[in-house]
């Protein structure tokens, strides 16, 4: 299989000859794991009193179990039961925040630039995807990934928009570094 590595991820996806079925299992994958991560990070910020940082990665949760909904539905319409070919190997950190972007104690706007990054990558991955693929239908979910994924971009930047203004001293000033447990 031919491989095409698109902004250096999914090395062995072949996306100049995806079909149909593989990208509609891609997205669905992405989605999973974009959605897990948000849980890992909802439950950190829990365990260390931000609950306004683990609110937000919680709504996160509820967006990307909708779109993967969607894409999950739309695949098996379409192909039923048949089984995946594509893996959770070819997709790691897609669209998931970056483990290293989340602290203790992070505050709400600190969470919301997390996630806009992560919704940027996953634009910019599929952005990156839609100018490689030459099926018709491939480029269409493609380019529905690009939309969805500006729309996720678009509610970020409006939940920023929300907040107060940013405080004159930063948090992370007052902060321990990091021990051994």
């Amino acid at each position: 299989m031919k491989t095409t590595t698109i902004l250096g991820k999914v090395p062995s996806f072949d996306f100049s000859n995806a079909n149909l079925r593989d990208v509609l299992d891609l997205a669905t994958l992405v989605e999973q794991e974009a959605k897990e991560r948000y849980e890992e990070l909802a439950h950190q910020m829990e365990v260390h009193h931000t609950p306004e940082a683990a609110a937000f990665f919680r709504k996160m949760i509820a967006l990307e179990a909708t779109h993967e909904d969607e894409i999950a539905s739309a695949r098996t319409m379409l192909f039923g039961h048949e089984p995946m070919v594509v893996t959770r190997a070819m997709i790691f950190d897609v669209e998931a925040p970056e483990f290293d972007d989340v602290r203790a104690f992070m505050s709400h706007r600190e969470a919301l630039e997390t996630v806009l990054r992560a919704e940027k990558k996953a634009r910019a991955f599929f952005a990156a995807a839609l100018e490689v693929v030459t099926d018709e239908r491939v480029r269409d979910v493609f380019a529905t990934l690009v939309e969805e994924e500006t729309l996720h971009v678009d509610y970020v930047e409006q939940e920023f928009a929300k907040l107060p203004p940013e405080p004159m001293v930063d948090g992370r000033a007052f902060e321990d570094e990091p021990v051994m447990q």
